[in-house]
This record gives structure tokens, C-alpha cells and sequence, in this order.
């Protein structure tokens, strides 16, 4: 199985960030250009980018089609896209905008037969399912909505078994306790959704620190790994994270 690095641009309010743990209050900014990220990316050789509109994550939305167009545009980099994405409309907007997927996370719990037909109509390859999840005293595992602001009622593998059967191929899937800590991916989990769901392409995404982690994820299964704050820190080399 081949093995895709995401290079991530979050963007808030016109400006690159991260947020820590998924708290809207815990920002940190990291520029106000978020086009000359993607052409940076483009330069060092990625071929994907993964581009999250944070403030339709959150109220609905989504806001970034200029960017969007302008990345595809002048970087040739194959996007991968989302944020409030809340109707079939939002979709085909974003696709012809240029995206080559589009991501769809609070749709995606709330009303999983929706998804189910958009991937009927558009194909497998053109939609990313978004599940972030948060393990709970019990060890189960729970996915907040709304920007992480509220918390559906089933568990992620109710909710992804809905999406397995309906032929989702691309998920990624978010530790929110490691999203934003440079602590590391949640390994176990990526190994854990491969092996139940050897069919899906899982893209790890939270708490990715080096090389060496997108290398523990590929071992696990995944078909990919999305870089956010490493990346913007300069923890990671992208060119050798992607030779790698």
C-alpha cells in the first residue's frame, strides 16, 4: 500500500493555526498567509494538502473557496478539504472549487445516511470521513461534533462500522487528547482500525512529532499521515518526510 504525507494548514480567521487538544481558546498562530504555506509545501515535493476551514468547523460555513481556488490553482497540489461541510451543495461546491476530497466530520456522525448517499453518487475516492474521537473513563471511544464542542451519543466504531458498510475508502481519524501535543500518534488505535477495517485507507492524524512516527503509522496499517504542528514548527522535515 502506498503512503501519503499531508502537509496541514489549519486556517482561523485568515490565519494559519493550531489549536491544542481542539480548544478554540488555546490558539497558536503561525502566519497570516496561508497560500504561501501551500507553495511552500508544493516546493519541498508534497503532492497532497490537507486544508481545515477552523471557524466553519465550528459555526458552519465553509469560508475558504478563494484559497482554495488559488492553492490548486498555483501549486498543482491535489487538496483535500472541509469545514461545515453540512449539505450535498457545500460538497459539490467544494469539488468544483478544485478539491480532490472533500472532508466531512460533524455530517458524518449526525447523519450517516446522508454520507452514505453522497458516497453513492460521488464515489469513494472524493470524500475523507473525519472522526475525531476521545476515549472515555470507560475506555470507549467518543466523537465530539461541532467544532468538539458537543458529543454524539455513539461510539466511533458504531459509527464507522456505518460508513465501512456504505464503502467508505478514505478515513482519517484524530486522538483529540494528542492532536496539537507533539506526544505522539495514538498507534494502538490506527493498528486497531486497520486490522478491523483492512479495507479502509486511514490517515493518521494527532500528535505526530517526527519521521519516525508517520513510519510507526504506516507500520500500523495506515495509508497515510497528516503533519500539522511539527511541521509548522520545524520539527519535521518535510522533504525527508516524504522521501521517507
Amino acid at each position: 500500500m502506498s503512503f501519503t504525507v499531508y502537509p496541514a494548514i489549519d486556517v482561523r480567521g485568515g490565519r494559519v493555526v493550531r489549536l491544542r487538544q481542539g480548544d478554540y481558546a488555546d490558539e497558536t498562530r503561525y502566519g497570516d498567509d496561508p497560500l504561501a504555506f501551500a507553495v511552500r509545501y508544493a516546493q519541498a515535493g508534497a503532492k497532497w494538502l490537507h486544508l481545515v476551514d477552523l471557524d466553519a468547523a465550528k459555526a458552519g460555513g465553509y469560508t475558504l473557496l478563494p484559497l482554495l481556488r488559488a492553492i490548486v490553482a498555483q501549486t498543482g497540489l491535489q487538496v483535500q478539504t472541509g469545514g461545515g461541510v453540512r449539505s450535498r451543495a457545500d460538497l459539490t461546491t467544494l469539488l468544483d472549487a478544485g478539491a480532490a476530497r472533500v472532508v466531512i466530520g460533524s455530517l458524518a456522525v449526525r447523519a450517516p445516511g446522508t454520507v452514505a448517499e453522497w458516497l453513492a453518487d460521488f464515489g469513494g475516492d472524493r470524500i475523507t470521513v473525519a472522526l475525531d474521537a476521545r476515549q472515555d473513563e470507560a475506555g470507549a471511544w467518543r466523537l465530539p461534533v461541532h467544532g468538539w464542542t458537543q458529543v454524539a451519543e455513539e461510539t466511533l466504531d458504531e459509527v464507522l462500522a456505518r460508513h465501512a458498510d456504505a464503502g467508505l475508502v478514505h478515513l482519517l481519524c484524530t486522538d483529540i487528547a494528542r492532536d496539537g501535543m507533539l506526544a505522539g500518534p495514538n498507534i494502538e488505535l490506527y493498528r486497531r482500525l486497520c486490522e478491523r477495517h483492512p479495507d479502509l485507507r486511514v490517515q493518521a492524524s494527532g500528535g505526530i512529532r517526527d519521521v519516525a512516527d508517520a513510519g510507526a503509522a504506516r507500520a500500523a496499517g495506515c495509508s497515510g499521515a497528516v503533519l500539522g504542528k511539527a511541521l509548522l514548527e520545524g520539527r519535521v522535515d518535510l522533504r525527508e518526510a516524504l522521501a521517507c
